[in-house]
C-alpha cells in the first residue's frame, strides 16, 4: 500500500491515524459486549475505517453525509460523543432515535447525518434532494452518500444517479465495495468489470479507488468535492475494500474463502497506515500506545455511563403524538372577492398562491414544466416562477419523492405530482418507510406534498383509475386529504403544503372540469381533519367524500321525501371523529359511502369506530356502499357496474327501511 502524504503535515498525519483508531477500537469494544450478551447486535466495519473516516475528513462539517450501517467512521470523525452513540445502539432515551430504532438508522441536523433505513437504496435519493437545495440556494457545497455495492443493483440506484445527472446535482455517490452483500459473492451480484464504468452510461465520471488507502480517499475525495462545489455534477466513487467480519455478527463467514481473509488481513487500513506513520518519524510506538490507553479509558468510561442510564418508560401519548411535527393550522378566512372556478382552476389558484407565499417551494412531476402537466394544472408556471423551481423530472417516481424529502431536509418544500394516483406504486418504500417515519425516528419533518390524480368515471381503466387512499390511511405519520369542492381543494391544498408533515393529496380526475363554484380570489387555509356537513338531515347520514359527495347529494335531490344529511369527510387522516359521531347520533341510521372497493376500504375503520362509540344510538346496522371488490375495467357499462354509486340507492332503500 503507497500513501502519498501530498501537503499533508505529520500533525494532520497524526490526526487521522487517531481518526482511524478510534471507531476500530470502539467496534472491538462493541465486539466483546456482544460476546458477553450486553449488546445484541452489531454490524461491522472492522477493515473498512479508512473509507468512513477519509471521506468525512475531506467533506466540510456544514456538508451533508448519509451514510449507511458500516460506517461507524463517519459518525465519529463528525465528533458525536461515544456516549450519544452507545444510548442510540441501547435504545436509551438519550438516543438520538429515543430507544425507536436501531444502529444508525437516524439523522441529525446537528451533525449533518442522515442515516440509512433497512432498505438501502432510498436515501441516494435524498441525497439528490438536499444537493439540490444548495444549488436553488446558491451555495458552493457538495454532498456525499454511500451504498454498498449490493445496493447498486436496486432501482433507486439508477433513479438517484439518472435524476443527478439530468440535474447537474453536486452528489459523490460512493460505493463501498466489500465484497459481499450478506453472503452473496459480488459476481453474483453484477456483471461488469467495475462498478465505477456504469457511470458512463449516467453521463458522469467514475473512478476507482483503494478503500483501504485512507491518505487516497481523503485525496479523492477532496479533489472531487472541491472541483463539484465550482462546476456542480454527480460523481461516482468506488471504493474496495472488504468486510472481515460478518454481514451482523450472528451471521458468520463461513461463506467466505481462508484466502481472501489472508489476502485482505495484509491489507488492513489501520496497521498500514501505522507504519507508514512510523516509518515517516510522525510517530513512535510509545506514542502509539498512549493514544491506545487514552482510547481505552475513554471508551469504558463513556459505555459504562450508558448502560447506567434508566430504562425507557414507555408513555402511549408521547409516542403518539411523535408521529407527527406538531402543527395547528386553523382555518385562515379569505375575503369576500370570489370568482366562479372549477375544480381543477382551484388546485391551479392554490399552486400558484403557494409559490408566491413560499420562495423555498419547488414544483416537480412528469410533464409540469412548459407542457403544464397532464391536466394542464401548471400551465404557464415555469414562465412565472422558472424552470428552477417548476420541474420536470425523468420518469422515477421513488427518486422523485426521494429527492422531495431531501428538500426538505435542507430547508425546502415542495410539492410533487404523480401523473396518477395509480403511479405512486413505484416510491411507495419512499413514502410509507421514509417520508411517514422520519419525524418519529428522529424528529426531523418532511415538508412534502404528493398530488395524487384518481378515481375512475372516465373509463381509463386498471392503471389509471384507481382510488388507493386506504394504502396511506393506515400508515401513521402521513395526513390524507381528498376535496370533492372547487373551495375546499384550494384551502386545503393550500394548508397542505403550509403543513410541515407528508401530506398526501387526494384530487379527483372526473370534477377536474365538471364542477365549479365562487371561490375566494386570495390565500385562506381549511383546517385538515375537519369534516363539511353538506347537507342536514334527520332521517339517515350518508358519510363520504370525494366524488362520493356528489353521488350522495344526486341521491338526496332525487328523493327530496328522505331527509338525508350528508358528512364529506374531506380529511382521511386524521379524521374528523366528533362530527361523524354527531350526525350519526342524531339520524340513527348510516351509510358509509365511498368509490374504493368495498374490503378493507377506509369505510372499514369508519364502521369500526361507529360500532364501538355510538352503537346504543344506532336504528339500524351499519351499511357501506363501495365498489366491486375487483379491478376497475375500462369499458363504460363495466366500469358504472363497478363503482359504488350503482348501488347506493338500493342500500339507503335498505338501510332507511329497516
Amino acid at each position: 500500500m503507497i500513501f502519498e502524504r501530498k501537503n499533508v503535515d505529520n500533525d494532520k498525519l497524526v490526526s487521522f491515524y487517531k481518526a482511524l483508531l478510534w471507531p476500530r477500537m470502539i467496534e472491538e469494544k462493541m465486539l466483546i459486549l456482544l460476546r458477553q450478551g450486553r449488546i445484541g447486535k452489531w454490524f461491522s466495519g472492522i477493515g473498512q475505517e479508512a473509507i468512513a473516516v477519509g471521506s468525512t475528513l475531506a467533506m466540510q462539517p456544514y456538508e451533508y453525509i448519509l451514510p449507511m450501517h458500516r460506517n461507524l467512521g463517519v459518525f465519529t470523525t463528525r465528533d458525536i460523543p461515544l456516549s450519544r452513540l452507545m444510548a442510540q445502539w441501547q435504545g436509551k432515551a438519550s438516543g438520538f432515535t429515543k430507544g425507536r430504532d436501531r444502529s444508525f438508522h437516524f439523522g441529525t441536523q446537528e451533525f449533518k447525518i442522515i442515516g440509512m433505513i433497512s432498505h438501502l437504496g432510498p436515501q441516494m435519493a435524498l441525497a439528490d434532494g438536499i444537493a439540490l437545495a444548495d444549488l436553488l440556494s446558491k451555495k458552493k457545497r457538495a454532498t456525499l452518500v454511500f451504498t454498498g455495492e449490493g445496493g447498486t443493483s436496486e432501482g433507486d440506484f439508477h433513479e438517484a444517479l439518472n435524476v443527478a445527472s439530468v440535474w447537474n446535482l453536486p452528489v459523490i455517490f460512493l460505493i463501498e465495495n466489500n465484497g459481499y452483500g450478506l453472503s452473496t459473492p459480488v459476481n453474483e451480484q453484477y456483471h461488469c468489470a467495475k462498478l465505477s464504468d456504469r457511470a458512463l452510461g449516467y453521463g458522469i465520471q467514475g473512478r476507482t479507488i483503494d478503500g483501504n488507502n485512507i491518505l487516497e480517499v481523503f485525496h479523492t475525495i477532496s479533489e472531487i468535492a472541491s472541483d463539484i462545489r465550482q462546476n456542480p455534477r454527480p460523481v461516482l466513487l468506488e471504493c474496495m475494500t472488504f468486510r472481515m467480519r460478518g454481514h451482523e455478527e450472528a451471521s458468520g463467514t463461513k461463506y467466505v474463502p481462508q484466502h481472501l481473509f489472508d489476502e485482505w488481513k495484509e491489507k488492513d487500513p489501520i496497521a498500514n497506515f501505522e507504519q507508514f506513520l512510523l516509518d515517516e518519524g510522525a510517530l513512535t510506538p510509545e506514542k502509539i500506545e498512549v493514544i491506545r490507553r487514552g482510547y481505552t479509558t475513554l471508551i469504558d468510561i463513556e459505555i459504562e455511563k450508558v448502560f447506567s442510564e434508566p430504562e425507557i418508560v414507555p408513555d402511549a401519548a408521547t409516542e403518539i403524538a411523535d408521529m407527527y411535527k406538531p402543527y395547528h393550522g386553523a382555518t385562515s378566512q379569505p375575503s369576500s372577492q370570489t370568482t366562479n372556478k372549477r375544480y381543477i382552476d382551484a388546485i391551479s389558484d392554490a399552486l400558484r398562491q403557494g409559490m408566491k407565499k413560499y420562495d423555498n417551494l419547488v414544483l416537480m412531476g412528469q410533464d409540469i414544466a412548459e407542457y403544464g402537466g397532464a391536466f394542464k394544472i401548471t400551465q404557464g408556471f415555469v414562465e412565472e416562477f422558472g424552470a428552477e423551481r417548476v420541474r420536470n423530472t425523468p420518469i422515477c417516481e421513488s427518486g422523485i419523492v426521494g429527492a422531495a424529502m431531501g428538500l426538505s431536509i435542507n430547508g425546502y418544500k415542495s410539492v410533487v405530482e404523480m401523473q396518477f394516483a395509480d403511479f405512486v406504486t413505484c416510491a411507495f418504500n419512499q413514502v410509507i418507510n421514509n417520508l411517514a417515519k422520519t419525524h418519529y425516528r428522529w424528529a426531523e419533518n418532511v415538508d412534502v406534498v404528493l398530488r395524487m390524480p384518481t378515481g375512475a368515471g372516465t373509463g381509463a381503466g386498471p392503471f389509471h383509475s384507481q382510488s388507493n387512499e386506504a394504502w396511506f390511511t393506515k400508515t401513521p405519520g402521513l395526513k390524507v386529504v381528498y376535496p370533492a369542492f372547487p373551495s375546499d381543494a384550494k384551502g386545503l391544498l393550500l394548508a397542505a403544503i403550509e403543513d410541515p408533515n407528508p401530506v398526501i393529496y387526494f384530487e379527483h380526475k372526473y370534477l377536474y372540469r365538471s364542477i365549479s363554484e365562487d371561490i375566494a380570489d386570495d390565500e385562506y387555509t381549511i383546517e385538515i381533519g375537519k369534516a363539511r356537513i353538506v347537507k342536514e338531515g334527520t332521517q339517515g347520514s350518508i358519510i363520504t367524500y370525494g366524488l362520493g359527495v356528489h353521488w350522495a347529494i344526486e341521491y338526496a335531490n332525487q328523493h327530496p321525501e328522505e331527509s338525508i344529511e350528508i358528512i364529506d369527510l374531506r380529511s382521511l387522516q386524521p379524521w374528523d371523529k366528533a362530527a361523524v359521531e354527531a350526525s350519526v347520533k342524531k339520524t340513527g341510521r348510516v351509510l358509509i359511502l365511498h368509490e374504493d372497493t368495498l374490503t378493507n376500504g377506509f369505510g372499514g375503520e369508519i364502521a369500526a369506530h361507529l360500532a364501538e362509540h355510538c352503537f346504543s344510538a344506532l336504528d339500524a346496522p351499519i351499511m357501506r356502499c363501495a365498489s366491486m371488490d375487483t379491478a376497475i375495467p375500462m369499458n363504460k357499462s363495466l366500469e358504472d357496474q363497478f363503482l359504488a354509486k350503482a348501488r347506493l340507492g338500493e342500500m339507503m332503500d335498505k338501510l332507511l327501511k329497516y
